[in-house]
């Protein structure tokens, strides 16, 4: 996940729509679909969910399973509207916390906290905010579109950014059929897919008081927006 903030700040969790290439059919199904997710989350109170990030580069896909990308792994908690805490376990503990209008990146093994102004990642933000409460506002900012049905009975959907986004060129949304977000694939400019793989949702009807908030350990540096570049 670090490495997407890194990478030019290719943000999470990160989605999948694809431009639409059905027929007037699967306008219906994908509609339906939609609604089906958005029935699901919209009225959570706030969610915890497991993942597994896998960056998988160009020649990485055309080794296909004889070659696995980096891996990381942890669990996401989300309040709405934009509360996100993100906790990386493994291979090393770090953790993004916002509260919509700072985000902060703790990195625990080298002493240091990075604070970002939340505008700096409005895009990322707005996106992660808009699927975990149920595929809200996307169509305003993404041309959505039904890709396939995998031998699951998955169904793929896939995001493409409308303005286009500098790094990001599409997203696809992995969905099961009884709606559960399952796979979000962010797919770089370059080729590159960051995949997200969710599990175990559970719902969190209240988190602790200043959960979503971070406070410098003592002997960690700060590192204001802008004072470090690597």
């Amino acid at each position: 996940m670090i490495k997407l903030l890194r990478n030019k700040y290719l943000f999470l969790f990160s989605l999948v729509l694809l431009l639409w290439q059905g027929p007037a059919s699967g306008s219906d199904r994908l509609s339906g679909i939609i609604e089906g997710v958005h029935e699901k989350y919209r009225d959570l109170p706030g969610l915890k969910v497991g993942y597994t990030r896998e960056v998988i580069t160009r020649s990485m896909s055309m080794l296909g399973a004889q070659a696995r990308g980096d891996l990381a792994t942890g669990h996401i908690f989300f309040k709405p509207p934009h509360f996100l805490r993100l906790e990386q376990e493994t291979p090393k503990p770090e953790t993004i916390i916002t509260d919509g209008e700072t985000l902060w990146w703790y990195i625990p093994d080298k002493r240091r906290a990075h604070k970002y102004p939340s505008e700096q990642f409005g895009k990322e933000l707005n996106l992660l905010s808009d699927i975990f409460r149920g595929f809200t506002q996307l169509e305003k900012r993404f041309k959505v579109g039904m890709v396939d049905q995998n031998d699951a009975g998955e169904y793929l959907i896939q995001l493409k950014p409308d303005p286009p986004w500098q790094d990001i060129d599409r997203i696809r949304i992995t969905v099961t059929p009884k709606y559960d977000i399952r796979v979000l694939d962010i797919y770089n400019q370059l080729g590159s897919v960051t995949r997200f793989t969710l599990k175990n949702l559970a719902v969190k009807e209240a988190f602790e008081k200043d959960f979503f908030r971070f406070s410098l350990p003592e002997g960690v540096r700060l590192i204001e927006e802008g004072e470090l570049r690597e």
